[in-house]
């Protein structure tokens, strides 16, 4: 499914060319078809300033949107490879044949969630995705017939630590797909368009101040492009870097690498 904010150029491109050409309505049509009255431009005024600073609490809002969901996404893949090194350390617990299969599998799942990070098209996200689902099932199916038969405490703690690996994917990956919503984006874009548009009919000489008036739709347009590039995990500049599991990886290596 196509997704305008997964390219955040794209947003910068796009909304840089409809605020600029709100801002050539309100300058030219508009401006025509109802010239602005010598007795009405104190209250224009007052609206437009609201209008503005509406715009300026919504961008800040969604910017402390987008930001909060990196900082998630960021979290749980710390949290994630703590899960994944905790049941690497507990596969101990495990009879030697079963715990060096599970720490193998450990090592391959590290991998593949590494993968899954740095991954930036979608079928490379699909492949990442099947292969962990597979991973998913192999590790379970290693830990189940020991932890049957021997329903201990020790065991317990080996099942429950295979339970926070599966669940830390599932929050990971529920992270993920927590974008921001396709309406704020359109309210976002409505009230921008608003503001360029009395930013243009405003103006006094179009054609004097026709750079200045450019300056609105280039500094919401890049702020929009900011808003994007958070937001997006995939397309963005600025993503999570799986630097935990990375670490985690070349900590297991040793261990899992046979002699």
């Amino acid at each position: 499914m196509f997704r305008l904010t997964d390219y955040p150029l794209l947003v910068l491109v796009v909304a840089f060319a409809l605020l600029s050409l709100a801002v050539w309505f309100g300058a030219g049509p508009l401006r025509r078809m109802r010239p602005l009255q010598t007795d009405v431009v104190d209250d224009f005024r007052v609206v437009q300033g609201a209008l503005l600073t509406l715009l300026g609490l919504i961008i800040g809002f969604t910017f402390s949107m987008a930001i909060s969901r990196y900082d998630q996404r960021k979290n749980l893949e710390e949290s994630e490879a703590n899960a994944i090194g905790t049941e690497f350390v507990r596969a101990d617990l495990l009879p030697a044949a079963d715990g060096a299969k599970v720490r193998a599998l450990l090592r391959q799942y590290t991998e593949e969630r590494i993968r899954f990070y740095v991954a930036r098209s979608r079928d490379e996200e699909a492949s990442v995705k099947t292969r962990t689902v597979q991973l998913q099932n192999e590790l379970w199916a290693a830990v189940v017939p020991a932890a049957t038969a021997n329903p201990n405490q020790l065991m317990a703690l080996v099942i429950s630590g295979m339970n926070d690996v599966l669940n830390a994917q599932g929050y990971a990956q529920a992270a993920w797909w927590n974008r921001i919503p396709p309406a704020a984006w359109l309210l976002m874009l409505v009230i921008a368009m608003a503001c360029c548009i009395s930013v243009g009919y405003g103006s006094r000489d179009a054609r004097r101040e026709r750079w200045m008036m450019l300056a609105v739709p280039f500094i919401v347009a890049t702020s929009f492009f900011s808003i994007a590039d958070i937001d997006s995990p995939r397309a963005g500049v600025i993503r999570v870097i799986p630097q935990n599991l990375h670490s985690l990886a070349d900590s297991m290596a040793p261990i899992v690498q046979k002699p």
